[in-house]
Protein backbone atom coordinates (compact mmCIF):
# COMPACT_ATOMS: atom_id res chain seq x y z
CA UNK A 1 0.00 0.00 0.00
CA UNK A 2 1.46 3.43 -0.95
CA UNK A 3 0.04 6.38 0.88
CA UNK A 4 0.37 10.21 -1.08
CA UNK A 5 -0.38 13.64 0.43
CA UNK A 6 0.42 16.94 -1.77
CA UNK A 7 1.30 20.28 -0.41
CA UNK A 8 2.48 23.69 -1.68
CA UNK A 9 5.04 25.08 0.35
CA UNK A 10 4.35 28.45 1.90
CA UNK A 11 6.23 31.49 2.68
CA UNK A 12 5.88 30.54 6.44
CA UNK A 13 7.72 27.19 5.06
CA UNK A 14 10.68 29.18 3.63
CA UNK A 15 14.13 29.39 6.19
CA UNK A 16 16.96 30.36 4.43
CA UNK A 17 17.58 32.93 1.90
CA UNK A 18 16.14 33.17 -1.89
CA UNK A 19 12.30 31.69 -0.48
CA UNK A 20 14.53 27.99 0.25
CA UNK A 21 12.54 25.39 2.37
CA UNK A 22 14.30 24.10 5.23
CA UNK A 23 14.73 20.16 4.80
CA UNK A 24 12.80 19.44 8.19
CA UNK A 25 9.23 20.44 6.21
CA UNK A 26 9.95 17.72 4.06
CA UNK A 27 10.73 15.48 7.04
CA UNK A 28 7.18 16.50 8.44
CA UNK A 29 5.55 15.28 5.45
CA UNK A 30 7.02 11.95 5.46
CA UNK A 31 6.08 12.01 9.13
CA UNK A 32 2.21 12.64 8.47
CA UNK A 33 2.51 9.75 5.25
CA UNK A 34 4.00 7.61 8.08
CA UNK A 35 0.70 7.88 10.57
CA UNK A 36 -1.53 7.33 7.52
CA UNK A 37 0.43 4.14 6.39
CA UNK A 38 0.15 3.03 10.62
CA UNK A 39 -3.21 3.86 10.76
CA UNK A 40 -4.49 1.94 7.84
CA UNK A 41 -2.11 -1.11 8.60
CA UNK A 42 -2.30 -1.14 12.63
CA UNK A 43 -5.51 1.06 13.47
CA UNK A 44 -3.24 3.24 15.41
CA UNK A 45 -0.88 6.00 14.59
CA UNK A 46 2.03 4.60 16.07
CA UNK A 47 5.15 6.82 16.42
CA UNK A 48 8.12 6.94 14.28
CA UNK A 49 11.63 6.21 15.92
CA UNK A 50 14.22 6.39 13.72
CA UNK A 51 15.67 7.21 10.29
CA UNK A 52 18.23 5.33 8.77
CA UNK A 53 18.80 7.07 5.60
CA UNK A 54 17.52 10.99 4.40
CA UNK A 55 19.21 12.10 1.02
CA UNK A 56 18.26 15.55 -0.01
CA UNK A 57 18.78 16.09 -3.85
CA UNK A 58 17.34 19.18 -5.19
CA UNK A 59 15.92 22.62 -3.48
CA UNK A 60 12.32 23.16 -2.70
CA UNK A 61 11.50 26.71 -2.62
CA UNK A 62 7.96 28.96 -1.16
CA UNK A 63 5.69 28.50 -3.96
CA UNK A 64 6.62 24.90 -4.97
CA UNK A 65 4.13 21.92 -4.75
CA UNK A 66 5.68 18.58 -2.95
CA UNK A 67 3.75 15.15 -3.26
CA UNK A 68 5.25 12.88 -0.82
CA UNK A 69 4.19 8.99 -0.89
CA UNK A 70 5.86 6.36 1.06
CA UNK A 71 5.22 2.87 2.04
CA UNK A 72 5.58 -0.06 4.29
CA UNK A 73 8.21 -2.66 3.06
CA UNK A 74 8.99 -4.84 6.49
CA UNK A 75 6.79 -5.34 9.28
CA UNK A 76 7.45 -7.04 12.13
CA UNK A 77 5.82 -7.40 15.89
CA UNK A 78 5.61 -4.29 16.40
CA UNK A 79 8.12 -2.67 13.95
CA UNK A 80 7.15 -1.31 10.33
CA UNK A 81 10.20 -0.57 7.82
CA UNK A 82 9.14 2.34 5.79
CA UNK A 83 10.46 3.87 2.64
CA UNK A 84 9.58 7.50 1.24
CA UNK A 85 10.25 10.02 -1.44
CA UNK A 86 9.19 13.36 -2.14
CA UNK A 87 8.82 14.96 -5.88
CA UNK A 88 8.64 18.75 -6.50
CA UNK A 89 5.47 18.78 -8.75
CA UNK A 90 4.89 22.06 -9.58
CA UNK A 91 8.05 24.79 -9.33
CA UNK A 92 7.58 28.82 -9.04
CA UNK A 93 9.03 30.67 -11.70
CA UNK A 94 10.36 33.91 -10.23
CA UNK A 95 11.99 35.19 -13.16
CA UNK A 96 8.54 35.34 -15.14
CA UNK A 97 6.70 37.08 -12.13
CA UNK A 98 5.98 36.39 -8.56
CA UNK A 99 2.82 34.25 -8.59
CA UNK A 100 4.30 32.22 -12.61
CA UNK A 101 4.60 28.00 -12.23
CA UNK A 102 5.21 25.46 -14.34
CA UNK A 103 3.46 22.28 -14.17
CA UNK A 104 6.53 19.68 -14.53
CA UNK A 105 6.07 17.34 -16.98
CA UNK A 106 8.54 15.04 -15.50
CA UNK A 107 8.40 15.23 -10.77
CA UNK A 108 11.52 16.44 -9.41
CA UNK A 109 13.06 13.81 -6.52
CA UNK A 110 13.60 16.40 -3.85
CA UNK A 111 14.19 13.77 -1.15
CA UNK A 112 14.69 10.39 -0.50
CA UNK A 113 14.29 8.68 3.05
CA UNK A 114 13.68 5.52 4.95
CA UNK A 115 13.07 4.64 8.59
CA UNK A 116 11.08 2.59 11.04
CA UNK A 117 8.09 3.54 12.90
CA UNK A 118 6.53 1.39 15.94
CA UNK A 119 2.78 0.20 17.15
CA UNK A 120 2.97 -1.15 20.20
CA UNK A 121 1.36 -4.78 20.51
CA UNK A 122 -2.06 -3.80 23.13
CA UNK A 123 -2.64 -1.17 20.11
CA UNK A 124 -2.78 -3.05 16.96
CA UNK A 125 -6.03 -3.78 15.60
CA UNK A 126 -5.20 -5.04 12.23
CA UNK A 127 -2.76 -7.65 11.50
CA UNK A 128 -0.41 -5.96 8.79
Amino acid sequence: MICTIRVRMSAHDAHYGGNLVDGARILAMFGDVATELLIRSDGDEGLFRAYDMVEFLAPVYAGDYIEAAGEIVESGNTSRKMVFEARKVITTRPEINDSACDVLETPVTVCNASGTCIVLKERQRMQP
